[in-house]
């Protein structure tokens, strides 16, 4: 069953990529949890000598997304069935997680966006391009905002981002192509939300 879990986690993972010690923990973490279940059975005194034991681990993993948390708790609730012998539970709860899981992945529940990504740019200081930036945006977006003004260069230039939402047919190189004909485009820059990790 942790098997399961860990196979729609792979089957459903949006990412650039995953990380196969995760993959790992997910079949794991149900094995461990149903042998301390076992372990502690009806007996208090072992289920807080367990609550001690387990307050002197580290677990320095940063977990950023809230979705992998759900997996690990998935993964913990299904060792913690199991370890109190409801098979039952452990089976049907492991379906209905893998199931919901999959319907979420492939129907276009909550996948609609009000921002594609992310345009990065500088221009001169002048502002004499920034109307020929926002008349191209109007072109190629149905949707921008002004996200970031700052000055770069020792003030001689200043740096603009912008959250952009592609008109349909419109693509973010056609749109890094005309913004690089402005003059004093520099460093012009578009990442896509799906794209944007943590580096």
């Amino acid at each position: 069953m942790g098997c399961m879990i860990a196979f729609t986690y792979i089957k459903t993972f949006r990412g650039l990529s995953y990380s196969r010690n995760f993959i790992h923990s997910l079949i794991l973490s149900p094995i461990v949890t149903a042998i301390a279940m076992q372990a502690i059975g009806d007996n208090v005194a072992r289920g807080i000598g367990m609550m001690g034991a387990v307050s002197l681990l580290r677990f320095r993993t940063n977990i950023k997304d809230p979705r992998d948390m759900f997996f690990i708790f998935a993964s913990l609730a299904l060792g913690l069935a199991a370890g109190a012998h409801s098979y039952i539970i452990a089976v049907f709860g492991t379906i209905a997680f893998a199931v919901v899981a999959v319907i979420l992945h492939k129907t276009p529940f909550a996948n609609e966006t009000y921002f594609d990504g992310l345009l990065r740019l500088n221009l001169d200081k002048s502002g004499d391009d920034v109307r020929a930036l926002e008349k191209l945006l109007s072109d190629n977006c149905s949707n921008f905002y002004l996200l970031n003004v700052r000055e770069v260069a020792q003030g001689d230039r200043v740096d603009y981002t912008y959250q952009i939402k592609f008109k349909p047919g419109k693509t973010s190189h056609e749109l890094v192509v005309q913004v690089q004909k402005l003059p004093s485009a520099k460093a012009v820059n578009v990442m896509m939300q799906e794209t944007v990790v943590d580096l």
